[in-house]
């Protein structure tokens, strides 16, 4: 792997994304506390994202989602305080579309695979759980039936969506599942009680064989293999080690490497989590990441984006 190089976001990043295209495009998004940024060189230079939004595009920006259909919409999606923004020309212009009064803090959005045909995405907030809107963004509804815990912490969303309208929320409290397009929630049986989790990916495997990594504040990573149903711990942690991002190889299981990043270190598994080992970059880090996008999928040699709690983003 190349050196890291820490690129000019000027303040503390709360997520990262990627186009589609980044091989071609080399475009990617910052969500961060003075708004949006966008690179269009593969995250070597920023700019602010929200221009054209004079002075109220520096505004907090808690999380960005692009449409996995954005070579053809060019569709971007920002979190700000009370609302959800989105762009139709790759993060140039924006619309607004406020979320319910009181005005929720939007903690992760979440975008269907088949959004093309669907145009669904989710809204995780803080303390009044998920909203879901199925008209690409414009009008959102709270879908919280059974979500015992409103303070939602990250979202995943099936790989294969369009047939089991399956997602899961992480929350303070724990994780819970829903079969029906967020309609209606249940609790899964995770093994630690009252354990924040962070961060959630799913595997490529179908049904009951699904395979599912969680990451929580102080406890490390917790591995599910059979869709939820039974966990076990497969990295240990503490409470300097948050667990704020977890990444999964698109070949899952064939190519079974996992990548999180735990503190302020880097971590990585070739074998889905049975062993770990830290990045062997030695990057001078000493605050929290925040954060990681791999914009050409995970592998040897492709590019990573990490965030830092204290501004910044790291190349590598």
């Amino acid at each position: 792997m190349n050196q890291p190089r820490a690129t000019v976001v000027p303040d503390g990043v709360y997520a990262l994304t990627a186009s589609p295209e980044f091989a071609r495009d080399a475009l990617c998004f910052a969500a961060a506390e003075s708004g949006l940024y966008r690179s269009t060189d593969g995250g070597l230079t920023w700019e602010p994202a929200f221009a054209s939004l004079g002075e109220a595009g520096l505004t907090l920006t808690t999380a960005v989602a692009v449409s996995p259909s954005f070579k053809s919409d060019r569709t971007v999606f920002a979190a700000v305080p009370g609302g959800v923004l989105r762009s139709y020309d790759r993060g140039q212009t924006w619309y607004s579309a406020f979320l319910p009064t009181p005005p929720p803090l939007v903690s992760a959005l979440a975008v269907s695979p088949n959004y093309a045909e669907d145009g669904t995405l989710f809204a995780a907030t803080l303390d009044d759980g998920v909203y879901r809107s199925a008209d690409r963004g414009v009008r959102w509804v709270a879908y919280n039936f059974g979500l015992l815990d409103l303070h939602v912490t990250c979202l995943a969303v099936s790989p294969d969506y369009a047939d089991d309208e399956t997602l899961f929320s992480g929350t303070e409290s724990g994780i819970f599942e829903s079969t029906n397009g967020a309609r209606a929630w249940r609790e899964v049986d995770f093994p630690m009680e009252y354990a924040p989790v962070l961060s959630l990916a799913i595997a490529g495997r179908r049904g009951e064989d699904r395979v599912i990594f969680a990451g929580t504040e102080s406890a490390g990573i917790f591995r599910s293999g059979d869709a939820g149903c039974t966990w076990q711990q497969i990295l240990s942690g503490d409470e300097s080690s948050p667990v704020n991002a977890i990444l999964v190889s698109s070949d899952y299981p064939s190519e079974r490497l996992v990548l999180a990043v735990n503190g302020s270190v880097l971590v990585i598994s070739q074998d889905g989590g049975n062993t770990w080992a830290e990045s062997p970059l030695k990057h001078p880090v000493t605050e929290m990441l925040t954060s990681v996008a791999a914009p050409a999928g995970l592998g040897a040699g492709r590019p990573l984006l990490i965030g830092l709690s204290e501004g910044g983003v790291l190349c590598i």
